[in-house]
């Protein structure tokens, strides 16, 4: 199977359970609700050392309280790992400018935020409801940060990803970027890696017995010579594109649309990254998933 003259590999992603969240994030100005979402996010690329994954999900219309809003996702490989939703969310988004904070999902089970925050008050602080949403008012120094009492949360999926393959590492990159942006059109998707792409793609297990992950050796490209390569002649650079979602569904859509813009002169092939079920039980088709209608795009 080619795409514009890109093979794309009869292979699959190896994807697992996650449980994920939507924070909406509002300020006065779109500019102070992008500084939180930002710093909300920071070190937040991979559970294996951070705990959980978050990013970004775009700018969200008809907030709460009417005013500019992003709403940002976060994952955590069980519901206990979304309690650092909370810390987060204190550390980054109350200390900053103008800011209040809203859930954006209605899930199954739900996450203590508000009611977890709300000690930093001092005694101050005071509840209130609207449109049915139980929220805290807590004094701070620019008047009262209202974030809600609880966050819905939902078994998602993490992990999906592609490889894109290419011949030299500015062409590769500059396709992997065009994924990314084709990708983040899907709502209820995040790609947490920096500018949503990974250079260090990861596999379980390590020579090293205290590492539960180490370099992708058979995709790395100064390495071909000295062990099992999986790279076509040619390959001089690969990047992956790393997705969790809300939902499969979502996970797939990204997938598809980010493939199809990845396909560009000088890329050799689209692949993905799987070990024999021992990340996960989802197995993402690459070719399914290019062959499916799409309809999960945002306007």
């Amino acid at each position: 199977m080619q795409v514009h003259g890109v093979a794309i590999d009869d292979t699959f992603a190896e994807a697992f359970p996650m449980w994920g969240t939507r924070t909406i994030i509002t300020a006065d100005t779109l500019g102070w609700a992008m500084h939180a979402a930002r710093s909300m996010t920071g070190f937040a690329t991979s559970v294996i050392a951070c705990g959980c994954e978050a990013a970004i999900e775009g700018l969200w219309p008809d907030t709460p309280d009417g005013r500019p809003g992003i709403s940002v996702l976060l994952f955590g490989i069980t519901k206990k790992a979304l309690d650092t939703l909370a810390v987060r969310i204190g550390q980054t988004v109350m200390t900053c400018p103008t800011t209040a904070c809203f859930n954006g999902l209605d899930g199954t089970e739900h996450v203590r935020v508000g009611s977890a925050l709300r000690y930093f008050g001092d005694g101050y602080q005071r509840s209130k409801r609207l449109d049915g949403r139980r929220l805290w008012r807590i004094p701070v120094m620019d008047g009262e940060f209202v974030v809600e009492d609880r966050f819905g949360a939902v078994q998602g999926i993490g992990g999906a990803n592609f490889l894109v393959l290419g011949d030299d590492q500015m062409t590769t990159l500059r396709a992997a970027a065009r994924a990314v942006r084709a990708a983040r059109r899907v709502r209820g998707v995040a790609l947490p890696f920096p500018g949503g792409i990974a250079r260090s793609g990861s596999k379980p297990g390590s020579r090293y017995r205290f590492l539960r992950a180490s370099t992708n050796h058979p995709y790395c490209p100064t390495v071909r010579s000295l062990v099992t390569s999986r790279l076509p002649d040619g390959v001089n650079a690969v990047y992956e594109i790393i997705i969790d979602a809300l939902d499969e569904g979502a996970a797939r859509e990204a997938m598809r649309q980010g493939m199809l813009a990845a396909c560009q002169p000088g890329v050799l092939a689209i692949s993905a990254s799987n070990f024999g079920g021992a990340l996960g039980p989802y197995r993402l088709s690459l070719r399914e998933i290019l062959a499916e209608v799409g309809g999960r795009e945002d306007p």
